[in-house]
């Protein structure tokens, strides 16, 4: 599978793995980054603790985040698999993980999708040469019903309790780790956990309630701000408006003040998706602004929400603005530097074939892993000078 998003890795081995896997997983999530966008503008805009609150229209943040997103991803992966039918059996599917649930169910739809596809592709090749003329039509009809229905079933039995449990475990882990006074290591589990879009389990679940009894003690509390720091997630972006792939590079300056003015964290996911190793970069960054908060003692008095940096203005206490102001750059400072090495500070990414000449117009193709395949060079003199040539006229 190739897209514009996840162009074909080659090799084998732990590392071209990975890249695949990134890659299946950004193929699902970055055609959709359109609707992301408008959840979180009207996120953004509505909710209570937002620009324009408005009780009305904050009714479509709730079915737009828990089950319009899923279904996207669910019929995009379909679709990746096996084209129009994979996408319809892969919508159908997912609903089975997303009604009933209380929390995004992306991940159960990056795994209930593709697989749902991946049944009628196996269905298809087994019998489009055993039905009689006449019966196509009835045929496909019935088999996708029949499969979309069933992995529906699926997911409510199956994939959507592993979900769950997945997310439970992940809040379980973070709660040890405050417990244990290991703040800084708790971005090893948050961090990727938020990319998996677990952040309102995690912070909401676990990191407010144990936030909100440490601040009725002491006014304030450092674990508000371990999962909603809007730093990790600027540097990224910025790493990426610099350094990451040319195609991408338009998406980011909406996706920057939607994350850092909006608060809305979810934004940026997709880009670590796109290139999973980017995760050490959050890891980094994360563990660097809890480091600066512990440090300097900074605090929050109650979650900020959303994770904007005009809401950790909000709840900041009286004094407390040089901590938290520090940790954010920090934070971002420290995710920038490190994401931009992984990116190869845009060497990875085309950017220098772009420049030679000999190499086409058309941009040098990104694996999700970022290695560009270096472009077949001409070895007949005729053609080389042939070449020389055209490049000296132009």
């Amino acid at each position: 599978m190739a897209t514009d998003y996840t162009p074909a890795v080659t090799g084998t081995g732990i590392k071209a793995g990975i890249q695949r896997v990134g890659g299946y997983l950004a193929g699902m999530v970055m055609p959709n980054i359109g609707a992301f966008i408008a959840w979180g503008l009207i996120t953004a805009l509505f909710i209570p603790t937002g620009w324009i609150p408005n009780a009305h229209l904050a009714q479509l943040v709730g079915p737009m985040i828990t089950v319009l997103l899923p279904v996207l991803i669910g019929y995009t992966g379909g679709r990746l698999v096996h084209g129009q039918r994979g996408a319809v059996v892969g919508a159908v599917a997912t609903m089975g993980i997303v009604v009933g649930s209380t929390v995004p169910m992306f991940l159960g739809a990056m795994m209930v999708g593709p697989l749902a596809a991946y049944l009628v592709k196996l269905f298809d090749n087994a019998f489009e040469h055993r039905i009689k003329a006449g019966f196509e039509m009835l045929v496909n009809n019935f088999s996708a019903g029949i499969i979309g229905g069933g992995m529906a079933l699926v997911g409510v039995w199956v994939i959507g309790p592993v979900v769950r449990s997945i997310t439970n475990l992940a809040g379980h882990g973070v709660d040890w780790l405050v417990g244990h006074n290991l703040l800084p290591v708790a971005s090893v589990l948050v961090e990727p956990a938020k990319v998996l879009f677990l952040n309102n389990a995690i912070n909401h679940g676990v990191l407010g309630p144990l936030g909100v009894a440490q601040a009725t003690e002491t006014g304030k509390s450092i674990l508000f701000m371990i999962e909603s720091n809007p730093g990790p997630g600027l540097g990224l972006l910025l790493a990426f408006l610099f350094f990451g792939p040319r195609t991408l590079r338009p998406s980011v300056p909406a996706a920057i003040i939607i994350h850092f003015l909006g608060g809305i964290h979810e934004i940026y996911f997709p880009y670590v998706l796109m290139k999973p190793r980017l995760i050490l970069a959050m890891i980094a960054g994360g563990a660097a602004g809890v480091t600066t908060f512990m440090i300097t003692g900074a605090g929050l008095v109650a979650t900020p929400s959303p994770g904007s940096v005009f809401a950790y203005a909000a709840v900041t206490p009286r004094g407390g603005w040089f901590g938290v102001v520090l940790g954010i750059l920090i934070a971002a400072a420290v995710t920038f530097f490190v994401a931009a090495a992984l990116l190869g500070f845009g060497r990875l990414n085309g950017d220098a074939q772009a420049e030679q000449p000999g190499t086409g117009d058309a941009e040098a193709t990104v694996p999700p892993g970022g290695e560009v395949a270096a472009a077949p060079r001409q070895t007949s003199g005729a053609a080389a000078t042939a070449n020389s040539t055209a490049v000296s006229e132009a």
